[in-house]
């Protein structure tokens, strides 16, 4: 059996012996080419450093046989991606639900890696119990729906009991002291830790049961997969090696993606990636993932679709499941 060790290396050889990022071919015999050589991936303007496989898995994808790799710039993937704008992305748990029970054309094909998100509170709040009557800000519709299923959770409505405000400056408004509380996504946290700005009431990596299942998810455009199941297993391929490349070479990783301008702030983003539990791709199930956010939104009253009509609409498993077994380690 291949170890996940020789695993890592193989992932590392395969970007080539110029450097982490080189030009890298590998031959795969027994699956024919993808049906196109192009696609399309998300590329933000500001830090997300959990995206980080998104970026590293660009010559692993040119192994698996795109000839061309898009890396197209949005504030927000989430129109693009139901658009068909890109072909495949990251999408939190909580976004791929709402996504799919909103009709969207989306395609969740296995999870990523655990936690990222911290909710973090001011001075006046020290638990998910105490936001009642409080604001919470967040900065797009993923993230307000995850506030809603963590304090729903506890008891609270967070129609009633919670305001959740969506504005781009989030992080802004609490470090100014405009809102209570609000959900950092990373670099964030790792920033308002260093800088000593509020107090952690949740964090999603290390705090159950938001620790026992996948936050981000690998979500490809239906109309892609459909037409092209064999580019959508060779690209989710090279995402799940790029994970682990993540996993194993943080400071590598961090640094080439600072050089070319993915990232920007190199400490947060390092501190990030080796706080982020990117090899549970193997070790958790996404329809237990899926399962959990889906009642816990239709508990919050943002969504009406069944947990099971949300996974046959929305997903398909049949990818990462085969490369769990392809990729043992």
């Amino acid at each position: 059996m291949i170890t996940r060790r020789a695993l890592v290396k193989r992932a590392l050889a395969a970007v080539g012996a110029a450097g982490l990022f080189g030009q890298a071919r590998t031959g795969l015999a027994a699956e024919p080419p993808p049906e196109t050589t192009r696609i399309r991936l998300s590329r933000f303007p500001f830090d997300i450093a959990c995206l980080a496989p998104l970026w590293v898995a660009e010559e692993l994808l040119r192994a698996e046989g795109f000839e061309t790799v898009e890396y197209v710039s949005s504030k927000d993937d989430s129109d693009l991606l139901a658009k068909g704008g890109i072909d495949v992305t990251f999408r939190d748990a909580q976004g791929l639900v709402l996504g799919v029970a909103k009709g969207q054309p989306l395609v969740g094909l296995g999870g990523m890696h655990g936690g990222c998100y911290e909710l973090f509170g001011s001075a006046r709040v020290r638990s998910v119990a105490e936001l009642r009557g409080r604001t919470v800000a967040v900065a797009n519709p993923g993230r307000h729906a995850f506030v809603a299923a963590i304090v729903s959770f506890v008891g609270l409505d967070p129609r009633k009991d919670v305001k959740i405000v969506l504005t781009e400056d989030a992080a802004q408004q609490f470090v100014e002291g405009k809102v209570d509380a609000v959900l950092g996504f990373p670099p964030e946290p790792q920033e308002f830790r260093a800088r000593k700005i509020g107090r952690v009431i949740v964090n999603t990596s290390t705090d159950r049961p938001w620790s026992q299942y996948f936050c981000c998810f690998a979500t490809g455009n239906r109309d892609f997969v459909r037409k092209h199941p064999v580019a959508a297993k060779r690209a989710l391929r090279a995402l799940v090696k790029a994970v682990d490349i993540c996993a194993a070479e943080p400071d590598r990783v961090v640094r080439r993606l600072t050089d070319r301008g993915f990232l920007k702030n190199y400490q947060y983003s390092l501190q990030a990636l080796r706080e982020i539990p990117y090899r549970r791709w193997r070790e958790y199930d996404s329809a237990d993932t899926i399962r959990f956010f889906a009642l816990r939104l239709h508990e919050a009253g943002m969504i009406k679709a069944s947990p099971q009509k949300i996974i046959a609409d929305g997903m398909d498993w049949r990818f990462v499941n085969e490369l769990k077994k392809e990729l043992k380690g």
